[in-house]
């Protein structure tokens, strides 16, 4: 959910931003142009105030203060263009020049510049130019008439390079563009924060919720930050966990009450069979098999008593070699097997894993006896230990009669036992009690076709200490908010 909500944030908070800086920036390449404008209106204003006593013809008959006029207005421009670069010049309405400078300028027939002349012999200061750009080269032309007894006599001209003014654009623009980066920065942090605090409670729920479904029902979701209607759903989820766990821990009880308080009376109405035989015929088939059913319920009870107990247990992990527990399981199963005349070799590399061992070896027996009781006379069950990156693997092969597509959807679940199996002695809570007893470490347990033909039967636990597994830090503490009551 972070990765599609944290670019959303970003995308909207760029735009904020280009919204804001893009206008910025325009604005301020047009005040730097219009300072230049306003200083070369004021240049051509004064230059004009010099220009508009001096005779109208250039070769006309002037006095001696109009030739100083002339000459003065004509040092002003040498020294204009020579501080700063700028040209500049007084042309009559003809076009002719009074005086200009530098001295090969001239007024040119067509373009920006004779644009401007026109515009001001109409006794009107030239327009604003057209905006220059920092990438755009190009002068700044700027015209101011000179006007004598209400006439226009002349018009001043300047022609100005513009490479200072985009210079100072440019630096405001990248003044403008830290200033974006660094909000840009600023945002993109804060919505880590934002995202970070509002999914949080979500984080946790999920760990919590996984914590539940992988058997640690006492997890819970602790009192965390986020916004207040995530922490009312962390309460409300607890809530429900807390009535989950307590309808479970009832069930639990019942199963574990009913079985042990069953056992009691069945081995009494046993014990009067076991009387009632004498009484009867040797060899009477009706007693034998009353007899073989009530040992069969005392076996379920006994199971439903395993299960009960093995679902309530909280798992004792610690460092396990899996290797080595699997070939005692091997070795303490290899009487019964080859007195059913079954093979059952194992490959049982060291190899360590976090489990509880007397957990994982029950869930063993149980997978390796159900392999031996299928597999017929003469053929092999295989053990195998593996490890593969976070998790290690015991793998049991058997050469039985396997099971279809559809019975191994439901191998696993209590009670179910195939209809081809069940002249086979048991109860079909064995591989349940291997499920139940594995889920309280953090393991499971999956089945799969053998080739060419039998059942294959993966245990799995996991190799990733309880701190990391189960969202802690090594020090104990709640890395995700989790509490286990």
């Amino acid at each position: 959910m972070r990765t599609r909500l944290l670019p959303l944030l970003i995308v909207l908070m760029a735009a904020v931003l280009l919204a804001l800086g893009v206008p910025l920036a325009v604005s301020l390449a047009g005040a730097q142009q219009q300072k230049v404008v306003v200083d070369r209106i004021d240049d051509t204003a004064r230059f004009a105030a010099l220009a508009q006593f001096v005779t109208d013809s250039p070769t006309g008959t002037a006095s001696a203060f109009e030739n100083e006029r002339l000459a003065t207005l004509s040092s002003e421009l040498d020294s204009y263009y020579k501080v700063y670069g700028i040209r500049a010049g007084v042309f009559y309405r003809s076009g002719s020049a009074m005086a200009h400078a530098p001295a090969g300028w001239s007024l040119p027939k067509e373009g920006e510049v004779r644009d401007a002349f026109d515009e001001a012999l109409l006794s009107r200061r030239s327009h604003d130019p057209r905006q220059v750009w920092p990438w755009q080269r190009g002068n700044l032309v700027v015209a101011s008439p000179v006007i004598r007894d209400g006439d226009v006599v002349a018009v001043v001209v300047t022609d100005s390079p513009t490479g200072q003014m985009r210079s100072r654009t440019l630096h405001g623009w990248l003044v403008i563009g830290a200033g974006e980066s660094a909000a840009m920065l600023l945002a993109v942090g804060a919505a880590l924060r934002l995202t970070g605090w509002v999914l949080k409670p979500v984080r946790v729920l999920d760990a919590t919720t996984h914590d539940i479904a992988t058997g640690r029902l006492k997890s819970r979701v602790a009192a965390a930050g986020g916004p207040p209607e995530l922490r009312r759903l962390a309460r409300s989820f607890n809530e429900m966990a807390d009535n989950v766990e307590d309808v479970l821990e009832q069930q639990r009880a019942f199963v574990a009450d009913a079985s042990h308080q069953l056992r009691n009376p069945l081995a009494a109405l046993l014990l009067r069979i076991e009387l009632l035989s004498f009484e009867l015929p040797e060899g009477n088939k009706e007693i034998a098999s009353v007899q073989a059913e009530g040992k069969r319920l005392a076996q379920v009870l006994d199971d439903l008593l395993d299960l009960a107990l093995a679902e309530h247990t909280e798992a004792d992990l610690k460092i396990t070699d899996i290797g080595e527990l699997a070939a005692e399981r091997v070795a303490a199963w290899s009487p019964t097997a080859e007195a059913k005349g079954v093979r059952l070799v194992g490959d049982c590399p060291p190899t360590t894993a976090w489990a509880d061992p007397v957990a994982l070896s029950s869930a063993l027996d149980g997978v390796i006896d159900n392999a031996v009781k299928f597999t017929p006379e003469g053929r092999t069950v295989e053990v195998t230990v593996a490890s593969n990156g976070d998790i290690s693997t015991v793998v049991v092969t058997d050469e039985g009669p396997g099971l279809t597509d559809e019975e191994l959807a439901r191998v696993g679940d209590r009670f179910w036992r195939s209809s081809r199996h069940q002249n086979i002695k048991g109860s079909g809570l064995g591989l349940s009690i291997s499920r139940a007893l594995l889920a309280a470490g953090g393991g499971s347990i999956a089945y799969d076709h053998h080739e060419p033909h039998g059942l294959k039967v993966t245990v799995a636990v996991p190799r990733v200490g309880p701190a990391r597994e189960r969202g802690l830090r090594p020090d104990g503490e709640a890395g995700y908010g989790l509490t286990d009551r």
